[in-house]
């Protein structure tokens, strides 16, 4: 991420807002894919843009900075990423002033959480799921945690992402309709966290829809695959027949 401070005839400075250095440039060259006639037509005093390092001076502190390099996605990515730490900073801020926490108090909380998930704001999602005890087990004092998790309740809303496959499930037994019930209570016995969120259900003979909402993808299929992978083992070794196929 970085603020566009000055623009020039041949490029723009920007400063670079995670790092404790001079800055670097912006080369016209490296603004746009198509020619650019007039730099203010992509880019402007104070916007902010996510930008690719090309090259370092260690000893002159100079980087070398390109928009055009820049896909969307990692555009977007960014972005997202960016707000999810000023928000983040923003709840500690409060939390800290809520208790009367140091800096020194709030900056080694901030060290802990980072240690133990990654970064700030994927501590203060845990502790939305798990509660209070996430940020404990990361050692954060227990009255900065409190404040934590109240003010995380209020500014984050917990982000959910969902995943469908279809079913194909058929037995032509004679107790085939207690066969199939059968096959779907063995995915009660599939282990999942309490925040998941599982439903099958019948689009119509032979076909069953599973949605999984979880957290995250990775949690999601990884949850999905067992369930239905523990359907169709079932109806199989009954007799019947059974497939899954993901959707989207």
């Amino acid at each position: 991420m970085g603020t566009v401070i000055q623009i020039t005839p041949y490029g723009a400075y920007v400063s670079l807002d995670e790092y404790d250095i001079k800055g670097g440039l912006l080369h016209i060259s490296e603004i746009s894919s198509t020619w650019v006639k007039n730099i203010r037509d992509h880019v402007r005093e104070g916007q902010k843009v996510v930008l690719k390092v090309l090259r370092v001076n260690a000893q002159s502190e100079h980087v070398d900075l390109s928009l055009r390099r820049v896909t969307e996605r990692e555009r977007r990515e960014k972005l997202l990423s960016w707000k999810r730490l000023k928000k983040s900073e923003a709840i500690l801020k409060m939390a800290a002033e809520k208790v009367g926490a140091s800096s020194e108090e709030a900056s080694e909380a901030r060290s802990n959480i980072e240690a133990s998930y990654g970064d700030l704001y994927s501590g203060l999602e845990e502790a939305l799921y798990k509660g209070k005890e996430a940020l404990l087990k990361a050692s954060v004092q227990e009255d900065l945690t409190k404040a934590l998790v109240d003010i995380a309740k209020a500014k984050i809303k917990a982000a959910r992402v969902k995943v469908k496959g279809i079913l194909r499930l058929s037995c032509n037994k004679p107790d085939g309709v207690n066969l199939l019930r059968n096959a779907f209570r063995l995915a009660r016995d599939v282990k999942t966290p309490k925040d998941i969120d599982l439903r099958i259900y019948v689009l119509g003979a032979p076909r069953y829809r599973i949605e999984v909402s979880a957290r995250n993808y990775k949690e999601a299929e990884r949850i999905m695959e067992d369930v239905s992978q523990a359907v169709v083992n079932g109806i199989n070794a009954s007799g019947g027949e059974g497939s899954f196929k993901r959707e989207g």
